[in-house]
């Protein structure tokens, strides 16, 4: 069943690697844990002994601090640069922790305090009046009545006096439902209940957090890959599952993903890799948006001609991801092709600059 989703769950995808940890974990468990904290650093992380993939690149430490946050009564805010991997790895902390990481709100412009906490059926709720049957439940209520960790992404893109109705829940550990009556009238958070959420650097400003809900997060940033190597075999680990997945016979190319890694990288720090200035574009050039241009350069290759996709795939579809924010990207990335990829070895970035004309305007 699993095969026809397209992206299942961390908990789904990795079901086995839960498994043994679980059954090899001896560690204390904190209340409410499926795993302890050294087992579910192993999920994270990996361990060849136990033939457990790493799943996140990035500091380890990093990794330590989320969980001993997750296992005190404070939330865990996880903010950095678009496309540094924020989501995921609250995905794995989730599906460590709890065992499940559907527990999601996705936060924006439209959000309301209904999705977030509880709502009604409302042909119930005429009929019965307001009962336990005919209360919804979101997904903060359905985490503090289970003792599950619910993840809270781009919380900064809500307005601000939605994001304040977690303070009660991350103060207080208490949901008040006042329709109800007796006991039902409040919904107490048990053991192992806490919230990830996630923001964008970028997005600082568009609904900055209240001071009082600071108070109840600790911050980690999470940072861009500063390696070349481990980025580029990052990209080529996913575009090749994702092109599998997509029915695609062939894997990428490395020599054409090491020409896209080295442009990201360059247009994303404005600086080549032997320190000359450059443009710097400002659309999102992260390792994620270069795994989803890796997907779309092999995909056009494969299913338009039958082959891998070469450099000037790579061109076309740089444009998508250049023209996003503002007209004058592709002005620099064009400026980029014919300064940078012109005085380069290689029959990649020869391939590159000869396909400019490819970019549109």
């Amino acid at each position: 069943m699993n095969d026809h989703v397209q992206r299942p769950p961390a908990e789904v995808r990795y079901a086995d690697e839960l498994a043994r940890l679980r059954d090899s974990d001896d560690g204390d468990r904190p209340p409410g844990w499926a795993l302890s904290l050294r087992a579910a650093r192993r999920f994270v992380i990996g361990d060849e002994r136990l033939g457990v993939s790493r799943k996140f690149v990035g500091d380890p430490s990093l990794i330590d601090r989320a969980l001993v946050t997750l296992a005190t009564n404070r939330g865990l805010m996880l903010v950095g640069e678009p496309g540094t991997a924020k989501s995921l790895l609250s995905e794995l902390l989730a599906a460590a922790v709890s065992g499940t990481s559907t527990l999601t709100i996705q936060g924006g412009a439209a959000t309301t305090e209904d999705q977030i906490k509880y709502s009604w059926n409302y042909a119930l709720l005429v009929a019965e009046g307001p009962s336990t049957r005919s209360l919804v439940a979101a997904p903060l209520l359905r985490g503090m009545a289970e003792g599950k960790v619910v993840r809270f992404e781009e919380i900064t893109r809500c307005p601000l006096e939605v994001q304040d109705c977690l303070l009660s829940p991350l103060s207080d550990r208490v949901l008040a439902v006042p329709e109800l009556t007796g006991p039902e009238a409040m919904v107490f958070a048990r053991e192992g209940f806490t919230v990830i959420a996630t923001a964008n650097t970028r997005d600082r400003g568009v609904n900055e957090m209240s001071a009082a809900l600071k108070r109840r997060f600790n911050f980690e940033t999470v940072f861009p890959i500063a390696d070349f190597d481990t980025e580029l075999s990052l990209v080529e680990a996913e575009a090749t599952a994702l092109l599998e997945r997509s029915g695609v016979g062939a894997p990428p190319r490395r020599d054409v993903l090491e020409v896209l890694v080295t442009a990201f990288r360059e247009l994303r720090q404005g600086q080549t890799l032997r320190g000359d200035a450059t443009d710097r574009l400002s659309g999102v050039m992260s390792t994620a948006e270069a795994v989803s241009v890796a997907h779309a350069v092999g995909l056009r290759g494969w299913f338009l001609r039958g082959e891998p996709g070469t450099a000037a795939d790579l061109v076309s579809c740089l444009a998508g991801t250049a023209a996003k924010d503002s007209p004058e990207d592709l002005a620099k990335l064009r400026r980029y092709l014919e300064q940078q990829a012109a005085g380069r070895r290689g029959d990649r970035w020869r391939d590159l600059y000869e396909a400019r004309h490819l970019l549109p305007g």
